[in-house]
């Protein structure tokens, strides 16, 4: 028998009404569990009012707020799928999405308005809902006409649809479960202490895993508070994190959002005391974790991805200062192997491809038949990162497999190469990728962001690889940039610095 959802907004107005359920810091609304109930209930009742069935695709496309949460309890209660858009991307892209997943609604707010009256052009059978007072959707959330309720939705049923960010080529949807979303925050909450006494920051988008399930989802099922920010901003952040505004005592973000943090002139005096702090999306270095320790905050790192819910790995808290660099151990309800070269699992201390299953693993990608054989076996899902273990079972994230490159036969992993670099007190920031090379098939190439009023030569760099890093991953050429081409969550975006490199190897020419 197929596990039965439950409904965990309606639970805590049940239990605690009068709870802070979510703050909105754009709009400086607060909402009690009790009106987030009710606004969820009205918007759910609208929905169908609209001809919404189950199963029908309902695309949000807005900078982050409160709306956004609950638009997806909203379809949680009516068996639609929420489908949270990627607010970066340009319209064609948009557009390639709406035609994979054929939304019948497309919520947007006013930054966004212009956007979305062209993509409802291009979609015609797709209506149109505008967020903001004085719109149709406050109108939809506020009618006091209560949802009635018909068939309950089970752990099995698709309740979201996330694209992944297309580095690789076009963005295929990872199908989210509703039991995904009830593992994840099983797995997670005794790790990072998510309870009722929770106060959550949400800086990372909310169309992203990072935002929505690191840890908002998770507070939610803890019957937490959850404070909503429209976009990082690295100062407001800091102010929050260092005052304890509202009580945050709980944190997720990218290492970029550190590292523009700790850029502030303010970071010189701030202290963390009392928070709780965790990393993912991207290796951290060493050296910003160390600099963040100083301040009195333990970063544990957290390992995963859209398609797993997202946790694999955690690092406890208690382990953040002893075991640095690591993301931790397995999460309880998951299973994961490392496999080597020879197909065959591989011990510890030894590189190995990572795959893993379990019940918050996603079930397919939307309309993808082929990417799921190929992403499958046997049902595990082949992550395509490179992972190995130290003899206590913690795990540590060697580098994502497509970003290795292979120099004169032997294996490199950028990551590796960017923390030895990182070290050096004059760099901002730093990415490697892998460049053609005619003696060694592939060298590396640094893209080095300097700290401002900070002098380094390319010659510097090289020699301060070479005294960390064995001879063959040290980057034969360094390139200076103003900074680094980053996704919407925040990690580099690596195509676009291949693609500098070779305008910069013709221009060589």
């Amino acid at each position: 028998m197929t596990a039965k959802h439950f409904d965990w907004i309606s639970h805590h107005a049940y239990r605690t009404p009068d709870k802070l359920a979510v703050v909105d810091l754009g709009t400086g609304r607060q909402i009690t569990y009790r009106s987030f109930n009710r606004r969820i209930d009205s918007l759910a009742r609208h929905l169908q009012e609209a001809g919404i069935v189950r199963g029908d695709r309902i695309a949000v496309l807005a900078l982050n707020s409160t709306d956004t949460l609950e638009i997806q309890f909203s379809c949680g209660r009516i068996g639609a799928i929420f489908l949270p858009l990627n607010n970066r991307l340009a319209l064609d892209e948009l557009e390639f999405i709406l035609q994979d997943s054929t939304p019948r609604v497309l919520v947007s707010d006013t930054d966004f308005e212009l956007m979305a009256i062209e993509l409802s052009s291009r979609f015609p059978d797709m209506s149109l809902l505008k967020m903001g007072e004085g719109h149709s959707y406050e109108a939809a959330t506020t009618s006091g006409t209560s949802l009635q309720r018909s068939e309950e939705v089970t752990h099995d049923e698709v309740c979201t649809i996330m694209y992944t960010s297309g580095t690789t080529g076009r963005p295929k949807g990872a199908m989210i479960t509703f039991g995904m979303n009830f593992w994840n925050a099983v797995n997670i909450s005794p790790i990072v202490g998510a309870s009722p006494e929770s106060v959550l920051l949400v800086t990372l988008p909310l169309f992203h895993t990072g935002g929505l399930n690191c840890f908002t989802n998770p507070v939610f099922h803890a019957g937490g508070t959850v404070i909503v920010m429209r976009s990082f901003d690295a100062a407001q952040t800091l102010d929050l994190l260092t005052k304890r505004t509202y009580g945050v005592n709980l944190y997720f973000c990218v290492p970029s959002n550190y590292l523009f943090m700790s850029h502030l002139p303010e970071f010189e005096i701030a202290r963390f005391e009392g928070l709780t702090s965790g990393s993912g999306g991207a290796s951290m270095p060493v050296a910003l974790i160390e600099q963040y320790q100083r301040k009195g905050l333990e970063i544990f790192q957290g390992y995963g991805m859209t398609e797993t819910g997202p946790f694999i790995f955690c690092l406890g808290r208690e382990d953040a200062a002893l075991k640095v660099g690591s993301c931790g151990k397995r999460v309880l309800h998951t299973s994961v192997k490392l496999i080597g070269n020879d197909g065959n699992e591989v011990g510890s201390k030894v590189p190995g491809e990572l795959w893993v299953r379990g019940p918050s693993i996603t079930p397919g990608y939307w309309n993808r038949p082929e990417a799921n054989k190929t992403a499958f076996k046997d049902g595990w899902l082949n992550t395509g990162d490179i992972v190995q273990a130290d003899d206590d079972g913690h795990y540590y994230i060697v580098d994502r497999s497509k970003d290795m490159y292979i120099s004169g036969g032997e294996n490199v992993y950028p990551a590796e190469v960017e923390n030895a670099i990182f070290h050096m007190e004059r760099v901002a920031d730093v990415a490697i990728i892998g460049i053609p090379d005619e003696r060694w098939g592939e060298t590396g190439q640094a893209f080095v962001v300097v700290k401002s009023g900070q002098v380094l030569t390319a010659a510097d760099v090289v020699a301060h690889c070479r005294s960390k890093l064995a001879r063959f991953k040290c980057p034969a050429i360094v390139t200076f940039v103003d900074d680094l081409p980053r996704t919407a969550t925040g990690k580099v975006h690596k195509p676009t610095l291949r693609e500098s490199a070779h305008r910069i190897k013709q221009r060589a020419d």
